[in-house]
């Protein structure tokens, strides 16, 4: 029955531009980071952003999993749903946890490398805004996935090198641990970015 009730019932499709909205925080917050990053002058000011985009993106993903709550046919799997908007928050949780220690720790100044992972992480969240554009025709949607996938190992060789480096180059133990940090909570990002793509793979190969 809820198979024949699927196909004679209208599937509310507004969930897809609600994904849309999350995807496109998330890359705005990704941008701000970086630009955080490469600029660093005024980092309260940036963190601050930051912070307001994951507010926004909390709100989405609060109003997204209202909707489905709420909704009787949905354009996919209600546990999909849930799982990609909740996929897709964790990694601005990322974004915004690596800005909020950079003030935290008090942080004077980048250290080389750290820039790029972030960029990493940057690129990620731009091909998880493509990946959501086309999440309902799934237009190219596995090689967004494939280059996600990419984007996560390159940034853990490059996240193992800056520990090693800064190991070798550091002295002392408090900015070690505090740089270590930062550099994991980027890598981390990433991963995060890694489970979005492996979420919408398994959403596609359901719909195929």
């Amino acid at each position: 029955m809820p198979g024949l009730l699927s196909k004679i019932l209208p599937r509310d499709q507004t969930f897809f531009s609600m994904f849309v909205d999350l995807a496109e925080t998330v890359n705005e917050a990704a941008n701000a980071l970086v630009e955080m990053l490469r600029t660093y002058r005024d980092p309260i000011h940036d963190a601050e952003k930051i912070k307001q985009l994951e507010h926004k993106a909390d709100t989405i993903t609060h109003n997204l999993i209202t909707k489905l709550n709420q909704t009787f046919i949905t354009p996919f799997d209600r546990e999909d749903i849930h799982m990609l908007s909740s996929r897709i928050d964790d990694v601005l949780d990322l974004v915004d946890a690596a800005a909020s220690r950079l003030v935290l720790y008090h942080v004077p100044r980048v250290r080389s490398g750290v820039l790029e992972l972030a960029e990493i992480l940057q690129q990620a969240a731009a091909r998880i805004l493509d990946a959501v554009r086309v999440l309902e025709k799934h237009d190219h949607i596995l090689d967004y996935c494939i280059e996600i996938n990419r984007l996560e190992n390159e940034a853990d060789r490059l996240s193992r090198a800056l520990i090693a480096q800064l190991f070798a180059e550091e002295k002392d133990p408090v900015e070690i641990l505090k740089w270590k940090e930062i550099i994991e909570v980027l890598e981390t990002g990433t991963d995060k970015a890694e489970d979005v793509a492996n979420v919408i793979e398994a959403i596609t190969l359901k719909g195929a």
